[in-house]
């Protein structure tokens, strides 16, 4: 069995690493920032599988070849998702317009299309955090956000009853000592 002391360091363990990890997702947030789940291993080696990116947002004129940015990709491409890709090419189409081509860092070619970005701004790779990635994406199944919420408060509950419990027995024990020590005052 645990002994008290262990368990209240292992809750106060257990308090530091949530508030840590709801300042690392709030924080970012606060300062404009949006986070984006990697879920492919196109950018491993910059930012792995189950990373999170943080990104800003930038005017489109003062995005550069090498910047990393999350942006949806043409209609009829590979994917309708998001897309977390370095760019590798500025140019221009035919009407003028300033248009991109980006790379995976993991993958041997670019990207197969060109695309132009349709606003003012554009959402850049500011930071990451690795693997981080991986505790969002499960707190989206159902099950396991449920879990997450419901078993810290059910533990919650149980050590407040086992403390209530204690607190009672210990009143009952010092009452049985009270009754016992004043029925032996009268009986000498």
């Amino acid at each position: 069995m645990t002994s008290v002391p262990a368990a209240r360091w292992l809750g106060a363990a257990l308090t530091v690493l949530c508030l840590a990890l709801a300042a690392l997702l709030l924080v970012p947030a606060a300062l404009g920032y949006e986070r984006y789940v990697i879920v492919s291993g196109s950018m491993s080696g910059s930012y792995d599988k189950g990373s999170i990116v943080f990104d800003e947002t930038v005017p489109v004129e003062d995005l550069k070849v090498g910047d990393a940015i999350t942006y949806e990709p043409p209609a009829g491409t590979f994917s309708q998702d998001l897309v977390t890709h370095r760019i590798v090419w500025i140019g221009a189409d035919e009407s003028g317009a300033r248009t991109f081509r980006t790379k995976g860092d993991a993958n041997p070619s670019a990207d197969p299309w060109t695309f132009s970005l349709d606003g003012s701004e554009q959402a850049r790779v500011a930071f990451s955090v690795p693997y981080i990635g991986y505790l969002l994406a499960g707190l989206s199944i159902p099950l396991v956000r449920m879990l997450a919420i419901g078993l810290p408060a059910v533990i919650v509950a149980l050590l407040l009853l086992a403390g209530i419990w204690r607190s009672a027995g210990e009143e009952a024990r010092r009452r049985e000592a009270e009754a016992a020590e004043a029925g032996s005052q009268w009986t000498a």
